[in-house]
């Protein structure tokens, strides 16, 4: 099977950046501690923006996150505190050069 990459792009509302911040780290510690086919999932900030750079070891385990708790509190806890939906981006690697350095 193919790993599965996701990056999702998060704009907190400004008077929100903080709370999100911690519904994310939260929703962190729980993907990693029960979500069995998550080989990555890191948060990162931009400007006015945080982006999460997801890796699933499969499709199949993408979809299970998809439905769980984890992600259903999360989704709860961003309500009306993001400016605008998710971006959320779903890749499937394509392999150059050294396997180390080019492909997640």
């Amino acid at each position: 099977m193919t790993a599965v990459v996701v990056v999702a792009t998060i704009r907190p509302r400004p008077e929100y950046r903080a709370e999100v911040i911690a519904a994310m780290a939260k929703t962190i510690a729980a993907v990693h501690a029960s979500d069995g086919g998550c080989l990555l999932y890191a948060l990162h900030e931009g400007d006015g923006r945080l982006v999460m750079v997801e890796k699933w070891a499969s499709a199949a385990a993408l979809a299970e996150h998809g439905r769980g708790p984890a992600l259903a509190e999360l989704n709860q806890a961003l309500a009306g505190r993001t400016e605008g939906d998710i971006d959320v981006q779903v890749l499937r690697p394509h392999p150059a050069g050294t396997p180390e350095q080019g492909a997640l």
